[in-house]
């Protein structure tokens, strides 16, 4: 597929590479030289500096041709006259951006082929900001990843000493809990996937994928690693668009919140718009504020700003000075596995969270959602199965009947709303919608291929 992608920040970078390692064709746009010779060096894409809403810059990319544009930029503007100039003069069949704003987001009726004609909406700062709460909801979780309208729901939890089913083979899992639906559906131990069996026994420190219906998440947890107490007192380093937003769902949900922010007039703001929230004027990296507001008995404290050094430095000291569980918002893919080795809980990545939202268009076939895990080394989907014995390689077989692409999983099928945990003797039905981990990306295009409705296909 030939895709345009529009800025070259963290976002648009990190989606080209993974776009190339598809073997899509990509080209890059953007007005800093310097970030595209960089990605030109490392990437085998093409570059055009200019104004990304400038019709002339569109041309030299490529549009007349290209099949997909993604607008990513920083500014929201940008991004819409992009799209609406790649609609209104060469007719691109998709186009994707990035709004940042609340004040658009709040009008959906704008972004319609008869107004705006953006065909999908990507908001990071949303992403994020859900992807957080519900870390939130799992005490103990590294990801929590919905599926099927949240019927179901992929849980990565690293397993500690003393969980009952550490050092036990994965098959006395049913043995401790006959009533719940399950499936480990693969193992990330020291950095390498493995794909589980009865028999794989569950080391300390191994990164277990599991899905499950979320009324049974805590429960699984359990068997993995000492059960954390329910959060409770939550501390908010950072009152920008993610901070205000989780600060909001946080006390609507009736957990304690405070917000710690830096500028006056922010901080004002902030107190003028949530209503139970202690707003906090102040340096989140001063020790004494901190003291001060008994940082000892904080459940999770979470550096949101925008600059990952003050995250990192304040997320430490806090943890330092007694909070229960720190987790910091990091922008630079290089400092997350560098923070994460040190006291810091959880190391949040943003582009890691919006890349899968938009992945999810780039996919062929009815993939329904994407999500990106262990920072872009592997990936979990949700795709629509069509048509019918004649003319699809999966429907009417049985799960161990179907040649999956190596590296890759079926956890769970989900069947008008019913969740049904992957065993061999299931028979797949048009429209089921099935949830797949691949933990080797190279078998993307297998598996897009292995659910292409074909009239030849017998």
């Amino acid at each position: 597929m030939k895709i345009i992608i529009l800025g070259a920040g963290q976002v648009g970078s990190s989606l080209a590479k993974s776009l190339v390692q598809e073997e899509h064709d990509v080209t890059i746009v953007d007005q800093n030289m310097s970030a595209l010779r960089e990605m030109r060096d490392k990437l085998d894409i093409r570059t055009q500096v200019g104004m990304a809403s400038h019709p002339a810059t569109l041309e030299s990319a490529g549009i007349d041709d290209a099949e997909m544009l993604i607008a990513v930029t920083n500014s929201d503007e940008i991004n819409i006259v992009s799209c609406q100039i790649a609609y209104s003069l060469y007719h691109t069949p998709t186009k994707l951006a990035r709004i940042r704003s609340a004040e658009y987001l709040k009008y959906a009726e704008l972004f319609t082929h008869g107004s705006i004609p953006i065909d999908v909406l990507i908001s990071p700062e949303q992403l994020v900001t859900e992807y957080i709460f519900s870390l939130i909801n799992y005490p103990g979780a590294l990801q929590v990843l919905d599926f099927a309208e949240g019927h179901v729901q992929l849980v990565a939890v690293k397993a500690y000493y003393g969980g009952p089913l550490v050092g036990h083979e994965l098959c006395t899992l049913k043995e401790h809990m006959p009533e719940v639906k399950t499936k480990v559906v693969t193992i990330f131990r020291k950095g390498k996937a493995i794909i589980p069996n009865g028999s794989t026994v569950i080391d300390v420190d191994d990164e277990v994928f599991f899905l499950a219906s979320p009324e049974h998440i805590r429960t699984i947890i359990s068997e993995l690693r000492k059960l954390d107490k329910p959060y409770k007192r939550i501390m908010i380093a950072g009152g920008g668009s993610i901070g205000r937003r989780l600060a909001g769902l946080l006390e609507e949900a009736r957990y304690q919140v405070k917000i710690i922010e830096l500028d006056q007039d922010r901080a004002t703001y902030l107190a003028e718009v949530l209503d139970k929230t202690i707003v906090l004027e102040g340096d989140a990296a001063d020790e004494s504020l901190l003291l001060e507001e008994s940082i000892e008995n904080i459940d999770v404290f979470l550096a949101l700003t925008n600059d990952d050094e003050a995250n990192i430095l304040s997320a430490m000291l806090a943890k330092r000075l007694g909070a229960r569980r720190v987790m910091s918002l990091i922008n630079r893919t290089s400092y997350v596995d560098l923070v994460e080795t040190s006291t810091i809980d959880l190391a949040i990545s943003p582009q890691q969270v919006t890349i899968g939202a938009l992945l999810t268009h780039v996919r062929r076939g009815d993939i329904v959602s994407v999500h990106s895990l262990r920072r872009g080394a592997a990936e979990a989907i949700e795709v629509i199965a069509h048509g019918d014995k004649k003319t699809s390689r999966v429907i009417g077989r049985k799960l161990e009947d179907i040649k999956l692409p190596p590296a890759t999983t079926i956890g769970a099928i989900v069947r008008n709303k019913a969740v049904i945990i992957a065993s061999k003797d299931i028979v797949v039905e048009a429209e089921d919608h099935i949830l797949m981990l691949l933990s080797d990306k190279r078998y993307i295009p297998a598996v897009e291929k292995l659910f292409q409705v074909s009239v030849t296909f017998l």
